[in-house]
């Protein structure tokens, strides 16, 4: 089994982008995992705080690793969106293969300190532990939002990147490129798409040499996103659209059987409307 630094610096090379899918159930995971193995690609599936505490940090990590040693499939955990040191190491020791220690909403000088020093603690437990850093506004909330704000004037700069990659000594970098957490009902509907700003992706590649990961990638217009893959991002980040088929599966799954109460009979319908999403996305990301 290749390490996640292999499977990326592979992804780079084809010019192609992991698929990272957030998860907080069995459903999901079991959408996300069935779709990679269908199309023989690698996958990362994502927890967040949130998820953390909904799933368990060393449950969720159980699971995970069960598929990846029963199958021989490159799946891999990533701890998404990390506030705190503690929360982090709690990951590492469980045995996630990533971690997001996100403090971009901290000063940009502290943000370097906090970072530094929590790839010094979290490669203590796992040298092999890749780390990713978050700079600029990006938003939070992978909901369906009544609005969301222009972040068009809130880009990270390629000086900036650079900068951060140097000091922090960061895997992957997460910069604001145009990107939100989040949709818009119009964006479920289809008829808005976000849009990325690719000459600044394309900047910020150059200058921090770095992984690059696309947060918000949900909603986005897909030859943007077929466009960024090819200047410079190497994952990226679906959760709203996975959790809005989820419960469109579900809601379905209650219309046609209204009557029924058995989970296992009602769940394959959520986890069929959360395997098309991941299906074509994963296709998406994996055009060469």
């Amino acid at each position: 089994m290749s390490h996640l630094n292999k499977i990326l610096e592979n992804a780079q090379r084809n010019g192609t982008a992991i698929g990272h899918f957030n998860i907080s159930d069995w459903i999901l995971l079991k959408a996300v995992f069935a779709s990679a193995q269908e199309l023989k690609v690698p996958v990362i599936v994502g927890a967040s705080e949130g998820e953390r505490a909904f799933l368990g940090v060393a449950q969720v990590a159980a699971l995970v690793k069960s598929l990846r040693d029963e199958q021989g499939f490159p799946i891999f955990l990533n701890a998404d969106h990390t506030h705190s040191l503690d929360s982090a190491i709690a990951a590492a020791k469980a045995g996630f293969d990533s971690v997001v220690y996100d403090l971009s909403a901290l000063p940009f000088e502290e943000n370097v300190k906090q970072t530094r020093q929590a790839i010094e603690a979290l490669k203590s437990i796992n040298p092999m532990i890749l780390v990713e850093g978050e700079i600029g506004n990006i938003g939070t909330g992978s909901e369906i939002h009544e609005s969301l704000p222009d972040r068009s004037k809130e880009l990270s700069t390629p000086e900036e990147a650079r900068q951060f990659v140097e000091a922090t000594g960061v895997d992957v970098l997460a910069p604001a490129v145009g990107n939100s957490h989040g949709m818009l009902q119009a964006m479920v509907e289809g008829n808005v798409k976000k849009r990325l700003n690719l000459e600044r992706i394309q900047e910020i590649k150059r200058a921090s040499k770095s992984f690059l990961t696309l947060h918000g990638g949900s909603g986005t217009e897909d030859s943007d996103l077929q466009r960024a893959i090819a200047v410079g991002i190497n994952i990226v980040h679906i959760n709203t659209e996975l959790r809005v088929a989820w419960r469109s599966g579900l809601e379905e799954a209650l219309a046609q059987k209204p009557q029924e109460i058995v989970p296992y009979k009602l769940l394959p319908l959520a986890e069929e409307s959360v395997k098309q999403v991941v299906l074509a996305r994963l296709r998406l990301f994996n055009q060469q």
